[in-house]
């Protein structure tokens, strides 16, 4: 609703005005993008530059073409002129209306008038040469403060940098640029040169039009006014129904200061429920696709969730934020060498994801190199005959050995030395020998069984299979690392008569397959990877991620109360240990902006419970309720109905969580009701039935937890199974009913 003040209504009118403008701009953009592959495949040039110009020119046009329709900006900075007074001025203050707080106190940047937006090439704005995508130079100037060049000037932010032309002012800011940063971390004591701060309010579901916007909401950091205002807080708890949304508007400065970290550092996030973990490390890994393109897209960026349903749930983030073409997946797909057909008993699997493992691949590895095992060495070259005796060749083999190679690395070492040799002896006899006569000699069978021999070729499936199915082989290699009873828990039943292509593997031993595949090669590795729920990892998954990480830099968000894998760590230090980054900083959020303090309250009683040292958490939110609702034995799934009913009758999602077994009838129940339910990865209906394990990393505005006793106990029970009823507990960010017949655990 528009107030009928005056000064507002001019206001309103000329923003929507500018949005149009800005419109008309981005759809230029997205056609010049889409003309720009068009005349790209025609430029003359070598393959190879003609494949990168093609890359670039594609990615760009399909930025710009999967960015979803909605607002094109979501604030405004006006920075104080060099004597101190506002960017332009205004009418003062005025009101909005119904639930729309705002004042004029601003003019519009691009309305006469007004100043301009900034400098065409300016880096603090993320624009760059004219002709270019405006990213090149952004690197330099990233963590720059850049605040005393924009004196009087007036800047849009949004998700996406929106232009006229390359060498024109911007329109709109992206929001990752160094000059936005002022809008998440100016406060009145320390302003950063802004005079006013303004925030749009824009109508749910809003596809841009200017009837969509409806409010805006000024922030006089000169006259003392700062924090979250009416807007910031609607947005926050605004209904979460279907696929996770960014909060590019929203980001606080806590949370700015982890996503603008520096791109070479490993940060580590313990989390407390609700304080935006996840979201933190999504608008990370735009911010280095933004500021570092080359580096990162070189490498890829990889985001790692702990299911399907929560990689479907977060899918659509970094699209909405300009990025395309970043892998997400899980861990066990990236590991995955074969589909899994066989199930470990829970302390065999826990074994297999024991540390030490790394050690015993090792040990059977390299047991199958004998420096001794080939005899002399002996290349017939023409007339002559070329003999490397056998104490040279277990020398060579040695010195590899020693300098701890990857082990297929170490055979071509092998190789290449066993070649030098012979060369060196035919250049001391017949003179100087050519590369190709060097690769022949390399290919040569004699050269090949002397390799084979003391250095044999081998593949990860032969190294699992021998170590598990052969208990003299996983003596020999555990020895002094694990015990008898650990190495018969290990051995599997008839593992001797099967060969590694007949072999059954189970998700552990994909675990181990890719430790194997490690030491046998060194995986290509990625830029940058985000890992949420990184508190379920085991060490040996831990160091599958090091592995894909070895030149480049981690984002690790995680809970360490919220984890329930039979290995979920309780220290962040021995995670990070893992992980290869030992010295990474740990930063806590505590503060959460989505679970009420209601639910907060609740779950913080289970905390001392759960054997983890972490701090509680609190909420800024006051407006959730909780709802404890009883039900006789046997009436429970009645209950639940009559909740969902209850639940339906609001705004927002609605997810109803029981233990495993539970889902089945309370999906049976719903659907005799007439309440259409779907499961844990359904984005686009109300109601989902979700069992207690795969509803990690989600949200609802609304849960139904079913019979908390149940979900407690399953799995074991014990701390493990609290943890899972506080991640259930802690996915509720507006309502929580808990309906049960047993007596709750908390």
């Amino acid at each position: 609703m528009t107030s009928p003040d005056p000064a507002l209504r001019r206001a309103l009118d000329a923003e929507r005005a500018h949005h149009e403008r800005c419109r008309a701009a981005f759809a230029a953009m997205a056609d010049g993008a889409h003309d720009h592959v068009v005349t790209g495949e025609d430029v003359s040039a070598s393959g190879a530059d003609a494949e990168v110009l093609g890359r670039r020119l594609r990615t760009r046009a399909r930025a710009l073409g999967d960015l979803p329709e909605g607002p094109l900006f979501f604030g405004r900075l006006d920075f104080a002129g060099a004597d101190g007074g506002g960017a332009v001025g205004g009418a003062g203050g005025g009101a909005g209306g119904g639930e729309d707080r705002a004042t004029a106190g601003a003019g519009v940047p691009g309305a006469p008038g007004t100043g301009v937006h900034g400098a065409a090439g300016d880096p603090a704005l993320g624009a760059g040469p004219a002709g270019r995508d405006g990213r090149e130079g952004r690197a330099e100037s990233a963590g720059r403060d850049g605040h005393p060049g924009h004196a009087g000037q007036s800047y849009h932010l949004g998700r996406l940098r929106i232009t006229e032309d390359p060498a024109a002012p911007p329109l709109v800011v992206d929001w990752r640029a160094p000059v936005a940063r002022a809008f998440y971390q100016a406060t009145v004591r320390a302003p950063q040169g802004v005079a006013v701060r303004r925030r749009f309010g824009w109508a749910p579901g809003a596809r841009g039009e200017p009837s969509d916007l409806t409010g805006l909401e000024d922030e006089h950091l000169g006259r003392g006014e700062s924090g979250p205002g009416t807007l910031v807080v609607r947005e926050i708890e605004r209904p979460r129904v279907g696929p996770m949304r960014d909060i590019a508007a929203t980001i606080r400065p806590e949370q700015d200061d982890l996503v603008r970290a520096d791109p070479a550092d490993t940060v580590c996030v313990q989390g407390a429920p609700g304080t935006g973990k996840t979201a933190v490390g999504l608008h990370r890994a735009a911010y280095l696709l933004y500021t570092h393109p080359q580096r990162i897209t070189r490498g890829g960026l990889l985001v790692l969730g702990p299911h399907r349903a929560f990689l479907s749930y977060i899918a659509e983030v970094l699209p909405a934020l300009g990025e395309s073409g970043v892998r997400q997946s899980t861990l066990a797909e990236e590991i995955a060498r074969h589909p899994v057909t066989a199930v470990d008993a829970e302390g065999t699997a826990a074994l297999k994801h024991d540390p030490r493992m790394a050690r015993v691949l090792r040990r059977a590895l390299y047991a199958r190199v004998d420096p001794g095992a080939a005899g002399p060495l002996v290349v017939p070259d023409g007339s002559y005959r070329w003999r490397v005796p056998e104490e040279e060749t277990a020398a060579i083999v040695a010195g590899v050995l020693a300098e701890r190679p990857p082990y297929g690395v170490g055979r071509e070492r092998v190789r290449a030395r066993l070649v030098r040799r012979l060369r060196d002896l035919a250049e001391r006899r017949t003179g100087p020998r050519s590369d190709g006569w060097a690769r022949r000699v390399g290919r040569s069978r004699p050269v090949a069984g002397c390799l084979d021999a003391v250095w044999p070729r081998t593949r990860p499936e032969e190294v699992v299979a021998g170590l598990l199915g052969d208990a003299g082989v996983l003596e020999r290699a555990a020895g002094g690392l694990l015990d008898e009873g650990e190495r018969t828990a290990l051995l599997r039943p008839g593992g001797a008569r099967r060969t590694w292509r007949t072999a059954r593997w189970s998700a552990a031993d994909l675990v181990l397959l890719d430790e194997a595949a490690g030491l046998l090669d060194r995986p290509e590795g990625y830029g940058h990877i985000v890992v949420d729920e990184a508190q379920d990892l085991s060490p040996m998954e831990c160091r599958a991620v090091a592995r894909r990480a070895v030149f480049g830099s981690l984002t690790v968000l995680g809970d360490l109360a919220q984890g329930t894998t039979p290995w979920a760590a309780r220290s962040w230090r021995t995670v990070l240990a893992h992980l290869d980054r030992p010295g990474a900083e740990v930063v806590p959020l505590t503060t959460g902006y989505r679970v009420p303090r209601e639910v907060v309250a609740l779950t913080n009683r289970l905390l001392a419970r759960l054997g983890v040292d972490v701090p509680p958490a609190r909420s800024l939110r006051g407006d959730g309720e909780l709802t404890l609702r009883q039900a006789a034995p046997g009436e429970v799934a009645e209950v639940v109905v009559g909740a969902v009913r209850g639940a339906l009758a609001r705004e927002g999602s609605v997810g109803v969580v029981a233990a495993g077994e539970a889902v089945p009838g309370l999906r049976r129940a719903l659907a005799a009701a007439g309440i259409a339910a779907g499961g844990p990865g359904d984005s686009g209906g109300r109601v989902a039935v979700v069992p207690a394990g795969a509803v990690k990393g989600l949200e609802y505005d609304h849960v139904v937890a079913v019979e908390p006793a149940a979900v407690a106990e399953e799995d074991a029970g014990g701390e493990r199974g609290l943890r899972r009823l506080y991640v259930v507990l802690t996915r509720a960010v507006s309502r929580l009913d808990v309906v049960h017949a047993r007596p709750l655990p908390f």
